[in-house]
């Protein structure tokens, strides 16, 4: 996917380009999974806090990370329409393993599991050099659309 295609499926979710945690889509079987990549910069304004000396990227942000690449998986689908305003609304079996450090790579892997109605069901995981960081199994909401 080259990285018109990647800017237009991000435009799928509602964040802004400053709360993008996916950089790279690697691979997209739309409305079914994905791999994507993040490289974690060393510049992102989170990281002077987490942690003063030993920037590490927050385990939340890996799951945000996931629940993105699950979103964009999600909303690629050619046989539902997008669904508005999707967001991260539930987390499950949520193991965070481990986490990246400035200069690293995340690489991150969503499987849509189920959809009803404005609910999509994801198994998300991501891996830095090969370890296991993080593996989840989170919902997405978007807002419900009103019959016509």
């Amino acid at each position: 996917m080259n990285s018109d295609e990647l800017q237009a499926a991000l435009r799928l979710l509602p964040h802004g380009p400053e709360f993008r945690f996916v950089d790279k889509l690697l691979s997209l079987t739309p409305g079914k999974e994905g791999t994507a990549e993040y490289r974690v910069r060393g510049d992102e304004p989170f990281l002077r806090g987490h942690f003063p000396g030993e920037p590490l990227l927050p385990g939340v942000l890996l799951v945000e990370a996931a629940a993105q690449l699950a979103g964009v998986v999600a909303q690629s689908d050619p046989t539902i329409a997008p669904l508005p305003g999707l967001k991260l609304t539930a987390l499950r079996n949520v193991k965070i393993l481990g986490t990246a450090k400035p200069g690293e790579v995340v690489r991150l892997e969503a499987r849509i599991t189920g959809r009803l109605g404005n609910l999509v069901q994801s198994q998300t995981s991501a891996t830095v050099a090969g370890k296991v960081v993080l593996t989840a199994e989170l919902t997405l909401s978007g807002e419900l659309r009103k019959a016509s």
